[in-house]
């Protein structure tokens, strides 16, 4: 087995997060729902909202966000619990329906060095997958190879969840 050591990371995997600085994740669950596109919020529901992820993995990557601001799944009443299925089989499908994707990463990164970017506000991921995606321009460029503007991206998922967004929130 082949072992790469990377100590400058080191400082990263230690310091503490930075505090005081609002969540963003907080941040747009409680923006106007005039202002989803923008937050690229594709759908609402009653406990959690749908968004797809600034940064993603690839084309269709999505957040399902709790509106409360927890850090761990067992934090969440219980009656939250059964709409985050559903939304992650509803993104699932959507993701499928709209993309061909062939496979679909579902998951929660329950703390930082769990991989949680944003450790505090638990939020599950939904990352569609297709046959040969895994590209080397992500290791040797440190580039992400996108192929479609988040914009319609944002549109097309928007339509797939229905174009009332949901409920209130």
């Amino acid at each position: 087995m082949d072992r790469l050591f990377c100590p400058w990371r080191y400082a990263y995997v230690t310091a503490p997060e930075p505090r005081g600085a609002q969540c963003i994740l907080c941040e747009l669950a409680n923006r106007e729902r005039s202002r989803d596109r923008e937050g690229l919020v594709v759908y609402r529901a009653d406990h959690y909202y749908v968004v797809l992820n600034r940064y993603p993995y690839n084309t269709g990557h999505l957040m399902i966000v709790p509106y409360r601001h927890v850090e761990r799944l067992s934090d969440l009443p219980m009656q939250a619990l059964p709409e985050l299925s559903m939304l992650m089989a509803r993104a699932e499908g959507n993701l499928a329906a709209e993309y061909h994707a062939e496979g679909i990463n579902l998951g929660l990164n329950v703390g930082r060095f769990a991989g949680a970017g944003i450790s505090r506000h638990l939020h599950a991921h939904v990352v569609p997958r297709w046959a040969g995606d895994t590209s080397f321009m992500t290791v040797t460029g440190e580039t992400r190879v996108l192929p479609e503007a988040l914009d319609d991206t944002w549109v097309k998922l928007r339509r797939r969840f229905g174009s009332d967004a949901g409920p209130e929130s």
